[in-house]
């Protein structure tokens, strides 16, 4: 586990995979998510991989995305299971308007009632020397 400098907690290393290296790395860069885009149909994929779900080209290019999404689940968990995250926390899906599904948490002000469908933009928000993408809800 790495400590972070602002913070002194810990946030688990990450496991990453062959692709997911391009993420992250743009992510802190670039403070934008990017995706891979199929070269060949345009689609875009998250997590990443070595081929496009829908064509099964293996072109692709890392591009970036609006960040904008809706969500499409929720949960608000009452149990701690790492530091980072004191009890309570929330856990989204959000559909970001590219098509993919990515998980995260919402930042600020938590939506009453519902959260489905409601609009979110992705936040990159610094923990240490980590750029973590989070959401919040859009005004």
């Amino acid at each position: 586990m790495a400590m972070t400098s602002e913070t002194s907690q810990t946030i688990p290393n990450r496991v990453l995979g062959l692709y997911d290296k391009p993420f992250w790395q743009l992510l802190a860069e670039t403070r934008a998510l990017h995706l891979q885009r199929c070269g060949s149909c345009g689609a875009f994929r998250y997590p990443p991989g070595p081929v496009c779900h829908e064509c099964l080209s293996p072109d692709y290019a890392w591009t970036a995305v609006s960040g904008g999404g809706s969500i499409m689940s929720w949960v608000i968990f009452h149990r701690q299971y790492l530091d980072l995250y004191p009890a309570p926390y929330n856990v989204v899906a959000v559909r970001l308007d590219e098509g993919p599904i990515i998980i995260s948490n919402l930042t600020g002000a938590e939506p009453e009632g519902s959260w489905i469908d409601r609009r979110v933009e992705m936040v990159p928000v610094p923990i240490g020397a980590e750029i973590l993408p989070r959401f919040a809800l859009v005004r």
